[in-house]
């Protein structure tokens, strides 16, 4: 089915999310994911040692997340930029999107070493090998300098507060002083104002530990990790684009 419908639902409906789910009430009481609960590990080494179900996952991620590359380049002015990097970029599908969009930008995805080969091979079917590369390497550790932009699209919620503070602070030392950070995620209203990001909040919290965020508590962890939030620019989906800059 068209949009990557069909690995959603094998995806999100499928007998190893649905083990996490078993232990959705201790996740609850206790912020660990039930993933790890029922399978000793967390969701990237789950899916870096079953290729089977890590194909299915990178193609619903690819549907379900389809339109946030053409409405962040609608939402975000990229031509001022020369170089940009996403990392965690999964399957390179928004850097694309937004190196279609800006033929003079130069790309790179970052990626996990099990999924950089599933990157390189979307680069390539869009004929944009030659400005665009695949480096592999873990944001935990350490973070490639040289870009003007950085973008972490649906990355920080997958992690809690401390790992999320640590992928930024990697970021922080990589960035230069006219850098840019960009933060796509589901930017959750307060109260009890309705948003998708609430229901993905609870998916979070089951499978990876994570948790969505609302604007000031991305402007917490900025300020911790060395940088401050300039604005958040709405775009016509549930997810926004969160600008960041260094503090010099």
């Amino acid at each position: 089915a068209p949009g990557g419908a069909r690995a959603t639902v094998l995806t999100i409906g499928g007998d190893w999310q649905w083990k996490a789910w078993d232990h959705f009430f201790d996740a609850l009481k206790t912020g660990e994911p039930g993933l790890r609960k029922a399978f000793g590990v967390g969701l990237f080494e789950y899916l870096a040692a079953h290729p089977d179900d890590s194909a299915l996952y990178d193609e619903a991620m690819m549907g379900f997340y389809s339109a946030v590359g053409p409405n962040v380049v609608a939402a975000y002015d990229f031509s001022p930029f020369t170089a940009v990097a996403d990392l965690g970029g999964g399957t390179g599908t928004l850097l694309a999107a937004i190196l279609r969009a800006n033929e003079r930008l130069r790309g790179t995805v970052f990626e996990l070493s099990y999924a950089a080969p599933r990157a390189r091979e979307t680069i390539e079917k869009l004929g944009l090998a030659a400005r665009c590369d695949v480096i592999e390497g873990d944001f935990f550790k350490a973070v490639p300098s040289g870009y003007d932009v950085y973008i972490l699209s649906h990355v920080l919620h997958d992690w809690n507060d401390e790992q999320a503070l640590a992928i930024l602070r990697n970021c922080r030392a990589a960035v230069g002083k006219d850098s840019r950070l960009l933060i796509v995620e589901a930017v959750l209203p307060p109260g009890d104002t309705p948003h998708p990001g609430k229901l993905i909040d609870l998916l979070m919290l089951t499978v990876t530990g994570g948790l969505e965020r609302n604007a000031d508590e991305y402007g917490h962890l900025l300020e911790a990790a060395g940088f401050t939030l300039t604005r958040v620019v709405p775009t016509g989906i549930p997810q926004s684009v969160v600008e960041a800059l260094p503090v010099q």
